[in-house]
């Protein structure tokens, strides 16, 4: 007889819960079918489809070019492969900002065409309408302060952001307004530990740090670059736990000089 183990899938409300107990969340991107089994498989609580996948599956210099049917198909591909994970997909540049009916139907092509959880949206404020009108037809929104890379010719560098008072209590009070808005949670990249802190300490809902220090909620990174695939982005709060570029090449050049000496396929390997 087999016995079926029922997998319990993540949702904005355990997440909630984890805050409420002091529990860290643990949140990574994944873009494709494979990687998502594995990211899933290891116990990450999110899986971020994000827009990075411009970068790193694309080859972009920013998250701008990527677009909403590109975003989906990524999103697609992840949903299908996360059995525990709540999946949560970025709202591409151009999608949103500005338009709040656009922003609804994009986020209403995601969930609807990919199944996805939930969608990401970068700003404060000024996106208070859009964020409000995705949350009114039932889709949960995770909101995103600091460094906002779809933002970034208009801050024209990617360094740490609100280190100015003026700036940080603008975050301060995009924060809370995002969860009066009524957010699920915000993930807060590249600012100040303190700030990250105070942020943390006066919300209700989870933060989500990504190089924000460790009083944040939970920690995001991007699979890549955690797995050490990116060889040549190293910021100060990335950790690399595995160094699978040198591995993958290893790999390659072995089965390159096998081929080449004609050792593969050997008898064992034919048919």
């Amino acid at each position: 007889m087999s016995v079926h183990k029922e997998v319990k899938r993540i949702t904005t409300h355990i997440l909630q819960e984890m805050k409420n107990r002091g529990e860290k969340i643990a949140m990574l991107t994944a873009y494709d079918f494979s990687m998502a089994a594995i990211v899933d498989e290891a116990g990450t609580d999110i899986i971020l489809v994000g827009d990075s996948a411009s970068n790193v599956m694309a080859g972009h210099e920013t998250t701008l070019p990527i677009t909403l049917d590109q975003m989906i198909y990524h999103a697609s591909s992840v949903v299908r492969a996360a059995k525990r994970a709540l999946v949560i997909v970025d709202l591409p540049f151009g999608s949103y900002q500005g338009n709040s009916k656009e922003a609804l139907n994009s986020a209403i092509r995601i969930m609807k065409e990919s199944g996805a959880h939930g969608v990401k949206m970068e700003g404060g404020v000024e996106i208070a309408e859009s964020v409000t009108r995705i949350l009114t037809a039932g889709i949960p929104v995770m909101g995103h302060l600091g460094l906002t890379p779809q933002s970034i010719y208009k801050f024209g560098t990617y360094t740490v952001r609100a280190k100015q008072e003026a700036e940080a209590q603008k975050l301060r009070e995009d924060a809370l307004k995002l969860q009066e808005l009524g957010c699920f949670s915000i993930v807060l990249e590249k600012i100040p530990a303190l700030l990250a802190k105070q942020v943390s300490e006066s919300l209700s809902i989870p933060t989500i740090g990504i190089g924000a220090g460790q009083h944040c909620d939970g920690q995001v990174l991007v699979i890549h670059d955690m797995l050490g695939i990116n060889k040549g982005f190293s910021p100060r709060f990335l950790r690399k736990y595995a160094d699978l570029h040198q591995v993958m090449n290893d790999a390659i050049q072995n089965y390159v000089t096998d081929v080449k000496a004609k050792t593969f396929p050997n008898e064992k390997e034919e048919y």
